[in-house]
């Protein structure tokens, strides 16, 4: 096969390609969790304890030296602090391991590169589900946290898969074009991770978005995990649907992110094997 050949990069394609290899892409991400923990002595553990100490860290310091408390929260005690603040930082943290990979995924992968069958493409793939798997356990640990704490757990829960879609598909196509130009351009890798601590701090994580001064807002609305938070947090702990028109339009906007996403992907492959 001739390395610098086009491949398909229709939408058409993009799902036929997850469909043909998702046996592939299956053993992939279970070899990459296992990976992860290889050899440590709490072994997947550590994607629940990795979790709990973040938060905890967090909610001491915001919620114990700073005092902060969240607005529409019951009890106002830490509990109810850590549990809104810990569903905030699940979206982030799937949101930055795909991006903080993504800088490196290919260079990473060299043999992957120049056995030109691979289906390269899938390795984006096979990072957003793997962070997908630490979002759901650590999922399981904010419902809990949210059963014991002052917020009221109701039906609204169910709407979690349709929050969280759009930024799935916003990720993947993130990740097909940022591990494209890492390729060309190593120096991303650089600009990636200051980039995601100032979203971090940028995004409505540590406070509610209602605490932003309005005049401000549009900016946040701009941010690509605002909405996400924000209607994450409604489902689970506020019982309130989200706004279904917002909504569609960034499941609209994301999606045609993770088509421009693959596009970018499959027209720059061929010059891969040029470089690495």
């Amino acid at each position: 096969m001739n390395p610098h050949a086009s491949h398909a990069a229709s939408p058409k394609a993009l799902l036929l390609t997850i469909w043909r290899h998702k046996s592939l892409i299956l053993a992939l991400v279970k070899r990459e969790i296992e990976g992860r923990y290889k050899g440590s002595l709490f072994g997947v553990f550590w994607s629940v304890l990795t979790p709990l100490l973040m938060v905890s860290v967090f909610t001491f310091v915001f919620g114990e030296i700073f005092q902060s408390k969240w607005a529409g929260a019951r009890n106002a005690n830490h509990l109810d602090f850590a549990a809104a603040l810990f569903t905030g930082l699940l979206v982030y943290n799937l949101f930055a391991e795909c991006i903080g990979k993504a800088s490196f995924l290919i260079t990473s992968n060299p043999n992957y590169v120049k056995k030109i069958v691979f289906p390269l493409e899938v390795l984006c793939v096979v990072t957003v589900l793997a962070a997908l798997f630490h979002f759901l356990v650590a999922y399981v640990i904010v419902v809990l946290m949210v059963l014991f704490s002052g917020w009221t757990l109701t039906w609204t829960v169910i709407l979690t898969p349709i929050v969280m879609a759009p930024l799935l598909m916003l990720v993947t196509g993130l990740t097909w074009a940022i591990s494209s130009l890492g390729v060309f351009l190593r120096d991303i890798g650089q600009i990636v991770g200051p980039a995601l601590t100032a979203l971090m701090f940028l995004s409505p994580i540590f406070y509610p978005l209602s605490s932003v001064n309005p005049r401000l807002q549009w900016v946040y609305q701009l941010n690509p995990l605002t909405q996400v938070v924000e209607n994450l947090r409604g489902v689970l702990l506020h019982q309130t649907l989200p706004d279904w028109k917002s909504w569609m339009l960034y499941t609209t906007i994301c999606a045609v992110v993770m088509v421009l996403g693959f596009v970018f992907f499959q027209r720059t492959r061929k010059g891969f094997s040029d470089v690495i």
